[in-house]
């Protein structure tokens, strides 16, 4: 099982405990989702990426959306379970508009690290 909930920025965005990602980004994990008006006042001093995954087995859902200056710029992106599988999933998505580069990795989701914790809550214990 694969759960996660958290916003991903560029370091220096975020002014809370957050986890070191690849390619200068940062992860804070959350155990519940902030509101527009917190995402928007986050996106002030960089933009900010809300991303949510749930798989089991292989299946499951995600959904991202990018804020930037005060406002939302991608997004809601939302890919259900049952949904056609897309060329380029939401939080890939998400984090192109953030700036990884895939490279070499299968996907931009790859390239940062996201597979190291199964949970949000190894997230939050993780140094």
């Amino acid at each position: 099982m694969y759960v996660l909930q958290a916003v991903i920025a560029p370091s220096g965005v975020l002014n809370s405990r957050v986890v070191p990602l690849g390619q200068d980004l940062v992860l804070l994990p959350l155990s519940s989702m902030p509101g527009e008006n917190v995402l928007a006042q986050w996106s002030l001093s960089g933009p900010v990426a809300l991303v949510e995954a749930e798989f089991f087995g292989g299946c499951g859902s995600q959904q991202a959306q990018v804020w930037e200056h005060g406002r939302r710029v991608l997004g809601p992106l939302v890919q259900e379970e049952d949904d056609p599988v897309p060329p380029v999933s939401p939080i890939s998505l998400a984090l192109r508009r953030l700036g990884v580069v895939k490279g070499s990795h299968h996907d931009e989701f790859d390239a940062v690290g996201l597979g190291r914790h199964r949970s949000t809550s190894d997230w939050i214990t993780s140094d």
